[in-house]
């Protein structure tokens, strides 16, 4: 096992801090947006971009433990229960595939954080299904899935740019 310094660790502690905020700060403003065209629970999911930089440029034990937080903190800021439940299933379903792919090689974190945008969304309406017992949210779902596609690219095309911009700073 790899030695890890205390400032390397504080350093890690740190950046994660930094970025549990910026996720946070960004639900806020998203949750500002109205939805698009009317359609409830299409969102940009601009917080993905900051769970892309953490699955390529840290870990992914630090990469699932943001998400975990993220949840969390968002739901009981601005939410609750109901919110947690929703973003926790879509939140684990959407790392699990960011998780798997990021690591094919050749895989490009744009394809990555559209798969984590339809797989969030697809966790989300699967939770509703179950728990509103109704199999109409599956048309739904269809929905969702191009708007997770089109959105994952977005935050993936800005999670990318930054990528690049920051390997050169080293």
């Amino acid at each position: 096992m790899k030695q890890t310094s205390n400032r390397e660790r504080t350093r890690r502690v740190a950046l994660s801090g930094l970025l549990i905020a910026m996720m946070l700060v960004l639900g806020y403003v998203e949750s500002l947006i109205p939805a698009v065209s009317g359609v409830p629970g299409i969102k940009l999911g601009l917080s993905n971009g900051v769970l892309i930089f953490a699955v390529y440029m840290l870990d992914l034990p630090t990469a699932w433990v943001l998400m975990v937080l993220k949840v969390l903190l968002s739901g009981l800021l601005f939410g609750g229960f109901n919110t947690i439940m929703y973003a926790l299933a879509g939140g684990v379903l959407s790392m699990l595939g960011m998780t798997l792919l990021s690591r094919l090689q050749g895989m490009h974190p744009v394809t990555v954080s559209m798969a984590g945008g339809v797989l969030h969304n697809v966790g989300q309406v699967l939770v509703a299904i179950a728990v509103l017992g109704t199999q109409q949210l599956y048309y739904y779902m269809a929905i969702l899935v191009l708007v997770g596609a089109a959105c994952g690219a977005l935050t993936g095309v800005c999670a990318n740019s930054v990528m690049k911009h920051l390997k050169k700073m080293k």
